[in-house]
């Protein structure tokens, strides 16, 4: 019997090749949505778990819609508990993002809830993705992507040491919680937040160890990636209310008296 195939993960493969990795959230958790979105190109699909509706028997589902299209699925887990890491990686996600993350230590204990010994302290359990794969604890470790989200001034202040830590693969600038943080809850556009923002991303980038990530609608896209920004969260919210506003001008200015 031959090996099966490693089944490819595209935010891993762009962000190792120096490239942009561009996500785009799912918020209705199935897996219809995320194969309807993979025929649009994008690198990897969103999984929330934190706030969203994409409970524990709809991972292997969705991940595995993601996989026919080469996407990356990304599970947001609601808290860093090394059971939910584990649970979110055995039953198919190729990544988990963390929220509210705030120091070097707390990024070093996503790492060993995420990788096998010798790397971290993952339980061994091997989960779908491990079938017809003698060599898979090893290649788990090599291909997880990991995420973790710096949401407040303090773990902005700690990002250089959060970039430093070994096997992480993005820190990520949470505009919204952060700029709840600073006071200016719903303005992520407050000048202070902006260049809170900025500079941030300029620091996490310049440091060279992981990527730079941030929420980032289509007119933000040349601001984050001047900064270093190498992976973008979108939603796709934004096109179908451009979408729909633009059917409903059109509809009402074919029925305007005349």
């Amino acid at each position: 019997m031959t090996q099966g195939p490693a089944r490819g993960n595209r935010v891993k493969q762009r962000l190792a090749a120096g490239e942009t990795a561009v996500v785009v959230a799912g918020h209705s958790g199935t897996a219809d949505t995320a194969d309807f979105v993979g025929q649009l190109g994008f690198d990897g699909f969103w999984l929330e778990g934190e706030h969203g509706a994409v409970t524990w028997d709809r991972v292997g589902d969705i991940s595995r819609a993601c996989e026919l299209w080469g996407m990356a699925a990304m599970y947001r887990v609601r808290t860093l508990e090394p059971s939910l890491v584990a649970r979110a990686l055995t039953l198919g996600a190729n990544g988990v993002v963390v929220p509210q993350v705030r120091t070097a230590e707390e990024a070093a204990a996503l790492v060993a809830a995420a990788k096998f010994a010798p790397a971290g302290a993952r339980g061994v359990s091997r989960g779908r993705r491990s079938y017809d794969r003698p060599g898979f604890l090893d290649e788990e470790n090599d291909q997880t992507v990991l995420v973790v989200q710096l949401e407040d001034p303090v773990g902005l202040a700690n990002a250089e040491e959060i970039a430093a830590v070994p096997g992480l693969d993005v820190v990520f600038v949470a505009p919204n919680d952060l700029a709840q943080a600073m006071g200016h809850q719903g303005r992520p556009d407050h000048p202070e937040v902006a260049e809170a923002i900025d500079g941030a991303l300029t620091r996490i980038a310049a440091a060279g160890t992981v990527a730079a990530g941030t929420l980032c609608p289509a007119d933000q896209i040349g601001r984050f990636t001047s900064l270093g920004a190498r992976f973008l969260y979108t939603s796709y919210d934004a096109w179908i209310t451009a979408g729909a506003r633009a059917y409903r001008d059109a509809l009402d200015s074919a029925q305007a008296p005349r």
